[in-house]
């Protein structure tokens, strides 16, 4: 969910005060008037933005909603299914089927543990303080995939990082963004007989820092991008990549919360970009 909008600042109050104050000291009344006028304008400016932010921020939570509410109920609908056919092995005595129809309704028990502890982990990301500091993302990364790597002595995969890759942001959101963003590039090139990673950054348009995570993975259609970043949205089958789809949702709000964008590039089977900006919270 999107953070909730802050209250509307009150930095124009003081002036206006000192405005009202020198009109009654007879001072420049039309002046004064302008100063008035202009203050306004600022002040309407700004309640214009925090009313666009509420209506995000409820767009958002609709969404959020639904998509919650969509995914806790196919696990739960397994153990539906399967505790009524257990009922009926149990009834006839079948041992065998009985535990099948068991072991079916402690994975559906799994998959919703899953789902709730994805959304504490979100719902912290909104409430957690930030302290920042400068961050080596290429240090982080680089941890991340050897940690992979030992997990997976195996796999073959050619990883690039860029050196001194520092950023400002809050450490322990800045981690957690690094590893999601590490663990889908693993994830996705799983099934490439040579595969490629490469973690770096390079100037956006306006002279910002634009920081990505590249690889020669499963890829995606662009044409479903726009749900790319929703919680829970998943753009391959579980059989092929398992995970629940909170990954990509969480490093969404960890670059909100540092006041920056996200977005991606990619093509079915040719691999995927993911870019951020951190430009501080």
């Amino acid at each position: 969910m999107t953070q909730p909008p802050e209250p509307v600042a009150v930095s124009a109050v003081p002036a206006m005060a000192a405005l009202l104050q020198k009109i009654r000291d007879g001072n420049d009344v039309a002046a004064a008037e302008q100063e008035i006028l202009r203050i306004t304008g600022l002040l309407e400016d700004e309640l214009n933005q925090r009313s666009a932010q509420v209506v995000a921020a409820n767009k958002e939570l609709e969404n959020f909603s639904y998509s919650v509410s969509h995914d806790l109920r196919a696990p739960l609908s397994t153990i539906d299914g399967f505790s009524r056919l257990l009922e009926g092995a149990v009834a006839k005595g079948n041992a065998e089927r009985s535990t099948h129809y068991l072991q079916r309704i402690r994975l559906g028990v799994g998959n919703i543990n899953e789902l709730i502890a994805a959304l504490l982990a979100v719902s912290r990301l909104l409430r957690a303080p930030l302290a920042l500091q400068a961050v080596d993302l290429g240090a982080l990364a680089r941890a991340a995939f050897a940690a992979m790597q030992e997990a997976d002595p195996g796999r073959a995969a050619d990883i690039r990082v860029q050196p001194a890759l520092v950023a400002q942001g809050d450490p322990a959101l800045l981690k957690q963004l690094v590893d999601h963003l590490a663990g889908n590039a693993w994830k996705f090139t799983s099934k490439k007989a040579h595969a490629v990673i490469a973690v770096g950054s390079q100037a956006g348009p306006d002279g910002e820092t634009v920081y990505f995570f590249r690889d020669n993975g499963a890829g995606f259609d662009m044409a479903h991008a726009e749900k790319l970043f929703g919680i829970f949205q998943r753009m391959h089958v579980s059989s092929d990549f398992p995970g629940i789809g909170a990954g990509l949702s969480t490093v969404q709000r960890v670059v909100m919360r540092h006041g920056g964008r996200v977005w991606a590039e990619a093509e079915p089977e040719q691999g995927a970009t993911i870019y951020f900006t951190l430009p501080g919270a």
